[in-house]
């Protein structure tokens, strides 16, 4: 369950603002009707004095916890700052005689069946969608919850004072009651909501002014079918009058591209400049405003705002026409048939992309997401060795699948719904000939690689490792 950013921050104020409200002579009848205790002028003060303080410590957890709620856009932590005050109030070593009271009993099983669906949840969604901070967060507060209830509860089941009177011990006895009840309450909130809610993911939105495209300036060149480009010839600088200086697309100048990007520390390289794979389209940098551009003979799309040569992102249609990738900091998918963008924070690289998924890596990480941006697997990503090939990806169309080639050796597959690894095997190439790539699955349904020397083409069955040619 997600929350979109401003609806978080409207439910924190509301959460605030509820915590605020003084205690009320209605809640503290309701209080007395329910328990069946008779109010006194002996106990009145101990039953006003115990709920103003659970309002106070309630008011100042729920403004600590609202905060961290919006900016991390995590609804949990309005219901951990909310329930946390029933629960860490009596967390104390008892010093009286234990008794459970009859009537709390429901509420305990309650708390049981909760926490055992707490945790059943949080190992699932930790396997299935790794272990992100956000899931090892709420994860720890299902092993503390778990530890806390049952030590409060102890001291809330105890039995009164003999030696007080009989009016405060009736009062004292509610109050454990009361408490008993509503702790095991907000334990059992706080581990299913740990489990249930996680932090809203961006809004897919739709700019408007990706909606239409725009016309062609005057000086910009346009294409129907990009057949052929080539990159600038000559030395860099900033002066475009030479035809050498700047991209050539069909054999003609391309001026609104830019030719370099300076990197930080570096020296200039040639700018971004990818044509999707059926030649109808092109992605770059533009020249004037600095701006990721997509153009197609329709017109063009801006897909970026103006960026420095140090954040340009680079540009990937891994094989296939619909979305563009942009990946730098954090990847961007573009979507150029309804024009919405997905963010994918902290991934750095985009590996492959169809229309059921997409397989990126942030430095940790492999990702595989939805275009909706729900992880469905989260694998350890481990940088390649020096002088060793790194590991590349290729997802199924269905998204059923995910095969990884490990250093031009080891070929791995995994169930992207499960999250689990079906098999590792080593093909064994003819002679010194070894992997180079994966071609995807074929028509006919076997996996297809390449390999490095011959540049032959091979089926490759994914379970046994076994490789026979390809006819034709």
């Amino acid at each position: 369950m997600t929350t979109p950013p401003m609806i978080c921050w409207v439910v924190a104020a509301v959460t605030v603002l509820a915590a605020a409200t003084p205690v009320t002579q209605e809640r503290l009848t309701r209080f007395a009707a329910l328990t069946g205790l008779s109010v006194t002028t002996s106990n009145a003060r101990q039953i006003i004095d115990h709920f103003a303080g659970l309002r106070r410590w309630r008011l100042i957890a729920v403004t600590l916890a609202a905060p961290l709620a919006c900016f991390t856009n995590d609804p949990f932590y309005l219901v951990l700052g909310w329930c946390a005050v029933s629960v860490f109030r009596a967390v104390r070593p008892p010093a009286r005689v234990f008794q459970a009271h009859d009537e709390v009993k429901v509420y305990h099983r309650a708390w049981l069946l909760g926490s055992a669906g707490a945790i059943v949840a949080s190992g699932y969604l930790l396997v299935n969608q790794g272990a992100t901070p956000t899931r090892l967060a709420h994860a720890v507060m299902v092993i503390v919850m778990a530890g806390a209830v049952p030590l409060a509860a102890r001291k809330l089941t105890a039995r009164p004072i003999p030696e007080a009177p009989d009016d405060i011990a009736q009062e004292e006895q509610a109050i454990a009651r009361w408490s008993a009840r509503t702790l095991y309450l907000a334990g059992t909130a706080i581990v299913l909501s740990s489990a249930l809610l996680t932090p809203g993911q961006p809004p897919r939105r739709e700019v408007p002014e990706y909606s239409m495209p725009r016309s062609f300036p005057a000086q910009m060149a346009e294409f129907t079918k990009v057949n052929t480009y080539k990159r600038p010839t000559c030395a860099w600088t900033d002066e475009m009058d030479n035809p050498c200086r700047s991209w050539l697309v069909n054999g003609q100048p391309f001026p609104q591209a830019a030719p370099y990007v300076v990197r930080k520390g570096g020296a200039p390289q040639p700018g971004p400049f990818v044509r999707r794979p059926d030649k109808k389209a092109l992605v770059y940098l533009d020249r004037h405003s600095r701006r990721m551009m997509y153009q197609d003979a329709k017109g063009i799309h801006p897909l970026t705002g103006s960026l420095p040569d140090t954040t340009v992102p680079a540009p990937t249609f891994e094989n296939q026409n619909r979305y563009i990738a942009l990946a730098g900091d954090n990847a961007q998918i573009t979507d150029t048939r309804t024009w919405t963008t997905l963010s994918i924070p902290g991934a750095q690289q985009v590996h492959d992309l169809n229309s059921s998924g997409i397989v990126a890596t942030t430095a940790s990480r492999v990702l595989v997401l939805d275009h909706q941006g729900k992880i469905r697997m989260s694998l350890p990503f481990k940088k390649a060795a020096k002088d060793v090939a790194d590991d590349t990806y290729n997802l199924k169309q269905d998204g059923s699948r995910l095969v990884i080639i490990r250093g031009n050796t080891r070929v791995e597959t995994f169930d992207t719904g499960r999250g689990k690894r079906l098999s590792s095997v080593v093909p064994a190439l003819p002679g010194d000939d070894f992997l180079d790539v994966g071609l995807g699955w074929s028509k006919e349904g076997p996996f297809l690689v390449r390999s490095a020397i011959s540049e032959r083409v091979y089926y490759l069955d994914l379970a046994t490792g076994k490789l026979w040619r390809r006819k034709g």
